[in-house]
């Protein structure tokens, strides 16, 4: 249940853009940042492995913990972030940390962007696997969470007490980013199929499947997937290593690239003209050859918007 009342969105902007847009540096050791997010105001939200949200103010160059973990709060382990103006809030994807063999509840999280303190858990409903991954916030509010293991998409209406079922289908196991075009249409990636879907509903809007898109390259570890207007799109591809701007026409997909050679870059937010992308590293965890080696720094690479053609 959420517990603060929702606050009025502040009329200053402070876009962190043009020329003074630059690389920022995460204040931390072994923080594998898995997504990224931003506010009205310009500043930053990342997650992170070990459960701290770090926020980056407007223009700064330092990513600095905003929410740690601690008796005041849920967190353990994160992955999607996703601010929300006109509320006030913070959402985030809270699981046990899988690296570190841990069990509990899948939930989403939501921080008072002002005070910074917990206002909302909701805990994922059923039994068997669950986890929560990424966040996005239709026109009327409602947002929309995907469940990579469990294979579901939940929706939490505004004013809701408990999370809704959507859609539960095999076909949606490894679900990770999901966002909305601008007439409504909902569009999903898979992490594990490394596929670009869109969400078919029926007249009265209840789930009807998945139509996959043709992507004229193949596709590695998509992850976080974010809209810019119209039918188009930023990703994220942890695997590939490219972040790519996805312009859709119908069921298929123009790619472009925005950068390559990355280490993970798993999750990815735009600021004006500027893409924002979280580089996970998470090789680092779980690779024999890495394990003995320290993945610091994590930064947060700045790139130029390509333009729309």
């Amino acid at each position: 249940m959420i517990l603060a009342a929702a606050l009025a969105l502040p009329g200053c902007v402070n876009w962190n853009v043009g020329p003074d847009a630059r690389d920022v540096t995460i204040s931390g050791s072994r923080v594998f940042p898995e997504s990224i997010t931003h506010d009205a105001r310009g500043n930053l939200y990342n997650s992170s492995n070990g459960g701290t949200i770090y926020r980056t103010l407007a223009g700064a160059g330092t990513a600095e913990p905003w929410v740690v973990p601690g008796p005041n709060n849920s967190l353990t382990s994160l992955f999607g972030v996703m601010a929300d103006d006109k509320r006030r809030l913070l959402w985030t994807c809270n699981n046990p940390n899988l690296f570190a063999g841990e069990k509990g509840p899948s939930s989403l999280l939501a921080f008072d962007l002002s005070s910074a303190l917990q206002s909302a858990r909701f805990d994922f409903p059923g039994e068997g696997p669950a986890a929560c991954n990424d966040i996005a916030i239709a026109a009327d509010g409602t947002l929309w969470v995907s469940d990579t293991s469990g294979g579901r998409i939940f929706v939490l209406p505004p004013n809701a007490n408990e999370l809704e079922l959507f859609a539960k289908d095999e076909a949606l196991v490894g679900i990770d980013g999901l966002a909305f075009a601008e007439d409504g249409t909902l569009y999903i990636n898979n992490v594990r199929k490394n596929l670009l879907q869109r969400v078919e509903r029926k007249a009265d809007g209840t789930y009807a499947g998945l139509t996959t898109l043709a992507v004229p390259v193949a596709l590695g570890g998509p992850d976080g997937l974010r809209p810019l207007g119209g039918s188009r799109f930023i990703q994220g591809e942890g695997t590939s290593g490219r972040v790519a701007v996805l312009d859709i026409a119908g069921d298929s997909v123009k790619v472009t690239d925005v950068a390559t050679g990355l280490n993970g870059p798993v999750g990815v937010t735009v600021v004006g003209r500027t893409a924002y992308v979280v580089e996970g590293k998470i090789g680092y965890l779980f690779d024999p050859k890495l394990k003995d080696q320290s993945p610091d720094p994590f930064v947060i690479r700045a790139f130029p918007l390509p333009v729309a053609k």
